[in-house]
């Protein structure tokens, strides 16, 4: 962060393991036959990201940060209906 001096505290992280009812992955199936967004699993991956930023900001509160450096996002599929969604960063203290 330019022009702030801080400390470094650790790596924090915020994980999230999502799935869908089965409603919507059969809604997902039809709609994977004619292509096109597949809206249900948009809203599992934002879902998914919001919860995990939660976690995240919680985790670097509880350590003592001020602030999270080098936030990313990683997300893997666990199987055709779940979604792991991890953020992670570097927790920081101002000086």
């Amino acid at each position: 962060m330019p022009g702030r001096d801080y400390e470094i505290i650790g790596e924090v992280f915020g994980l999230t393991t999502q799935s869908k009812n089965v409603v919507k992955n059969i809604g997902a199936g039809f709609k994977n036959i004619v292509g096109g967004e597949i809206k249900a699993y948009t809203e599992l991956l934002t879902e998914a990201r919001d919860i995990a930023i939660d976690r995240l900001r919680q985790n670097a509160l509880d350590m003592g940060a001020d602030a999270v450096v080098m936030m990313r996002f990683d997300s893997d599929s666990i199987s055709a209906d779940m979604e792991t969604v991890a953020a992670y960063g570097t927790a920081v203290k101002f000086k």
